[in-house]
């Protein structure tokens, strides 16, 4: 079949209207599962400190003579620790003509970039909150940082022969050579947090080893739908000796790690918490910054645990 002679078509027509949708779609995700788990709280200068302590060794030589003068026994100090705060921000500038003119998908440009610029900076504290970073004090020409999870974690961490642990806030870890994720590694971590007093209640890690722990075949529990006969095979809690913990995918942990954490003991500081202000108008546009300053705060490391130096392939 042809078009009949001088059939007068889209292709030769000017002045069709464009039909671009009103909406605008974005899949870039913005779930934060370990701030939204962890504690918070208001800090009031850029160094956070705060003290931990732990009970002696339970004793199983604890006997008395009748009558027997006291001996006193030593006490222990308890132990300081801090971490810094970190400022963060995301700015905007609009000119006058964007913000003016007619929009598919929103009335205003700068309401628009700044929601999506909150969502991305929301996304840059998951991101750092996970990540293998050491603290830095800073000073005028160097921008202060907290030390990320992973230079804490180091009383229950098992990792690679070559690897080694962060400690403090101010020691990142050493990363070493990958290997996959075991069930006997996490076991064994899950197991040394119990032994230190945690009681651990997630496993967090990135989406590689989330489809790993789903493999496992041991203390798993899988859900079984059995009136359709579908079996779900993502194990969305790992039942251990030492309790059920709720396996956690987070698109900003790094892949290599995977932690197992009291979540009773991990809290977000906030010096400043999130706000926005106009930056000085020079110009024909508008400009905003969003900024918010905090730190992690470890209330005690030994309640969590990691399998570190893990394969993401």
């Amino acid at each position: 079949m042809a078009q009949p002679t001088n059939a007068f078509d889209t292709y030769d027509a000017v002045g069709i209207r464009e039909d671009l949708q009103d909406v605008i779609y974005s899949i870039s995700p913005t779930d934060t599962p370990f701030m939204s788990s962890a504690g918070r709280e208001a800090v009031r200068n850029t160094l956070h400190e705060w003290q931990t302590d732990s009970l002696a060794a339970a004793s199983t030589s604890n006997a008395v003579i009748e009558g027997d003068e006291a001996t006193l026994d030593a006490s222990s100090a308890t132990s300081r620790l801090s971490n810094t705060t970190q400022i963060m921000d995301k700015t905007v500038v609009i000119t006058g003509t964007q913000e003016a003119v007619d929009k598919a998908g929103r009335a205003s440009e700068l309401a628009y970039q700044i929601a999506k610029k909150s969502k991305e900076l929301k996304r840059d504290m998951e991101a750092t909150l996970l990540a293998n970073q050491a603290e830095v004090a800073g000073d005028s020409s160097t921008a202060r940082k907290f030390g990320s999870i992973n230079s804490w974690i180091a009383s229950n961490d098992v990792f690679a022969s070559d690897g080694a642990s962060g400690g403090a806030g101010n020691t990142a870890r050493t990363d070493g050579t990958a290997r996959a994720l075991t069930e006997a590694d996490l076991k064994t971590v899950i197991k040394n947090v119990w032994n230190a007093g945690g009681n651990p209640s997630v496993v967090m890690v990135g989406p590689f080893n989330k489809q790993k722990i789903s493999g496992f075949t041991g203390g798993s529990t899988r859900f079984d739908a059995s009136e359709d006969k579908t079996l779900y095979t993502s194990i969305d809690v790992y039942s251990s000796d030492f309790g059920d913990l709720e396996v956690v995918p987070n698109r900003f942990s790094r892949d290599r790690d995977a932690h197992v954490l009291d979540m009773d003991y991990w809290s977000i500081g906030f010096l400043r918490d999130f706000t926005m202000h106009e930056i000085a108008k020079t110009g024909d546009s508008e400009k905003r910054q969003m900024i918010v300053e905090f730190t992690l705060i470890s209330r005690n490391e030994a309640a969590s645990g990691g399998v570190y130096d893990l394969t993401t392939a």
